[in-house]
Formats: structure tokens, sequence, C-alpha cells
């Protein structure tokens, strides 16, 4: 098969609001690095339950006044009324952000069990419908390939995410998975239940294995033993497990684009070098910043 040209290549990139001056060096340098990919959004989460609702609304506010970006912020239905959402989701249109990740939300710790918020969104669908009435939002939802862990049966989760997208999502965002099977499978099943948005697979490069791990059993996202395997023995070894984390996402992310994919959402953690290698795999190459701080044209 011959090589994809980079032209076709869109790539997407996730970070997290920082807790203290550290980490949002941290953020500002991994922004900075990624920038002049010329990525066709950034997205901003929040934390479970809402927790860095105003740590989020700083974020996206400097991307979109400091950088040529285009932010998405997430909003969720946890631990807030529709008005509160609806407020929120003004603030954002009338600063000039036009992307929202709209998503149910995390279960707020400490419970057990997700219960909406009286007078509140209930679910990711009806946060989509409400959006969509107020203003033009781009909107991606997400997806998940080995099924959202509270979901009865694989079916039901596709019937909800058939009524997010139904309701008035542009996309649909997979969480991370490293069976690519299993998203090409959970695609083909999407295509027969009559989905016809796109489906961006999401990237998870691994830093640390072991949180990764975490991550991954909270997810309801498996970890095959072959891939597993690449990092025994690692736990100390920074430098090598930098290199075998790239070996395998640089494998992960080729198989995918042989296989038809041409978008690709990455979970970056606030950290730049795993993505931007991959990116570069792919075929990207970094733009040129002009004088008033805006991106030409990636280079191709």
């Amino acid at each position: 098969m011959s090589p994809t040209p980079a032209s076709a290549i869109e790539v997407s990139f996730e970070f997290f609001p920082p807790k203290t001056a550290e980490m949002e060096q941290t953020l500002w340098k991994s922004i900075q690095r990624l920038a002049p990919l010329a990525p066709r959004f950034v997205s901003v989460t929040y934390g479970a339950g809402g927790s860095t609702r105003e740590r989020t609304h700083h974020t996206v506010h400097r991307i979109l006044q400091e950088t040529p970006l285009v932010p998405a912020a997430h909003l969720t239905c946890v631990a807030a009324t529709r008005e509160e959402i609806d407020a929120v989701a003004e603030d954002y249109w009338k600063a000039g952000v036009r992307h929202v990740v709209a998503l149910r939300g995390d279960i707020p710790g400490g419970e057990t069990a997700y219960f909406p918020t009286p007078g509140g969104y209930a679910y990711a669908a009806e946060l989509v419908e409400g959006l969509r009435k107020r203003h033009d939002f781009e909107i991606s939802v997400a997806a998940y390939p080995e099924t959202h862990p509270e979901a009865r049966s694989s079916a039901e989760d596709l019937d909800n995410l058939k009524r997010k997208l139904d309701a008035g999502a542009t996309r649909a965002i997979t969480q991370f998975f490293f069976d690519n099977w299993t998203f090409l499978r959970f695609v083909d099943r999407a295509r027969k239940a009559g989905i016809t948005a796109p489906i961006v697979p999401g990237i998870m490069p691994v830093t640390n294995f072991t949180q990764t791990a975490k991550f991954a059993k909270s997810a309801g996202a498996s970890i095959p033993a072959e891939f597993a395997r690449h990092f025994e023995g690692l736990e100390d070894d920074v430098e090598t497990r930098k290199l075998v984390a790239a070996a395998v996402a640089a494998e992960q992310v080729t198989q995918l684009e042989q296989a038809g994919i041409r978008e690709f959402h990455f979970y970056t953690l606030n950290r730049a070098d795993l993505s931007y290698a991959i990116c570069h795999l792919l075929g990207l190459r970094p733009g040129r910043m002009t004088e008033d701080g805006s991106l030409k044209e990636r280079a191709r």
C-alpha cells in the first residue's frame, strides 16, 4: 500500500488543566511543541465531577487568546444544572469557542453510581441537544470500542452513541485502546447500525505503563498480553521505556493508517514528545509561525 499523503492526515490533542505553576509550565511547553503541527483542534478536559471547571475555563481562554489553535472545551452533565451549563456554553461562545466535547462525565468521588443532577442534563445526548439549540457549535462526543463500563451491553452502548449523534454531535472520539482490531470491528458495527459520522480513534502514548494500566482498568479498556510484555522489567528504566513506547505507538498508528484511518486524537497527558514523534511518522511536519502568532500552512 502506498503511503498516505500527509495532507490527508488530521490530528487533534487532548490536554488537562494544570494544578500547579510547575504543571502549567509543562502544559504550555507541550502546547508550543505541538502547535506547529496544525492540529484540527485541541481539547481541554474537566476533572471527575467537574472538579477542574475553573481551571478548564482558564486554560481554554488562554489557548484562544495566546495561540493560533482551535480549543475544544469539555462540558459534562455532572454537578450542574441546565442553567449553569447553558451559562458556561454561552460564555464560551461569546469568547469565540466554537467546539465543545459533550460528555456525561465521571462519577463524582465518593459515590459508587451515576445519578443525574436535579434540574440538569441527565446524559450526554440531552447535553448535545441543549447545545445545538443554543448555538451552531461543533460537538464531539465519546465512543467506547470495548463498551462503556456502565453499559448493560455493547448494543445498548452503541444505541447511546447513535442518540448522541442523532441529537446533533459532529463526530465521535473513542476511548483509548491497544488492540486495533477492537477499534476496526467497532467502526464496522457502528456503520451497520446506521452511524455515518466520523469515528476518530483515541490514541494513548504510554509514558508510564503502570499508570496507563490503572487508567485502562477504570475505563474498561483491555491491555493485550503481548502489549504488556513490551514493558516488562522497565519500571525503573525510563530511557528504554520511552524508546519502547515510541515503537509500540508507532506500530499502532501505522497499522490504523494502513487500514484507512485518516484522523487521530492523542491523549497527551500534557506531554508532547511521544505524540510529536508519532505525528512525524504519520508524515506531518511543522508549519511556520507568522509574526502575529498565526500559523502558516503546515508543511506536507
